[in-house]
């Protein structure tokens, strides 16, 4: 099938992420749907806009489809206007470890204080090198998909 995601997340156990990150930007998002079998999410990205749709993730939460395509940020902004309650904001910094980037995500307003690395990868079983900030593995929690931190913020838990 084309256009799938493969990645895994973990929590991030030291800002020691940051001082390798070769970029940050700031990242303001919410969802059209929420539906797991097909969310919808729109996103701006700095000065750019996304509109997103991914498919139910497999049974060990690594795969998933994923269709993306860019929007002017203002056609962004009138459909965030549209979305479901609960719009998330984080900024994103690009880590690159090894033969892989990481990309962290450090979570502000209702989701402050959780930090989340995700890495993708060509197949599920690839290797790759952790660095040492790297904590627990949470791929598949659902809780921590941004679909479902939108609906119930890590300052709920």
């Amino acid at each position: 099938m084309e256009h799938l995601e493969i990645e895994r997340k973990f929590l991030v156990r030291s800002d020691g992420f940051k001082q390798k990150s070769t970029s940050q930007t700031r990242i303001v998002q919410g969802f059209l749907n929420t539906d797991p079998d097909r969310t919808v999410r729109v996103r701006i990205k700095g000065d750019k806009g996304f509109l997103t749709v991914k498919g139910a993730s497999n049974a060990s939460g690594t795969t998933r489809f994923e269709w993306e395509t860019e929007i002017t940020a203002a056609e962004a902004a009138n459909l965030i206007d549209l979305c479901e309650a609960g719009i998330l904001e984080k900024v994103r910094f690009e880590v690159p470890f090894g033969n892989h980037l990481f990309e962290v995500d450090e979570f502000l307003g209702e989701n402050k204080g959780l930090i989340i690395a995700e890495v993708e990868l060509k197949h599920e079983d690839e290797r790759f090198d952790k660095p040492d900030w790297l904590g627990e593995e949470v791929t598949g929690q659902v809780q921590y998909y941004n679909s479902q931190l939108s609906k119930k913020p890590f300052r709920e838990w």
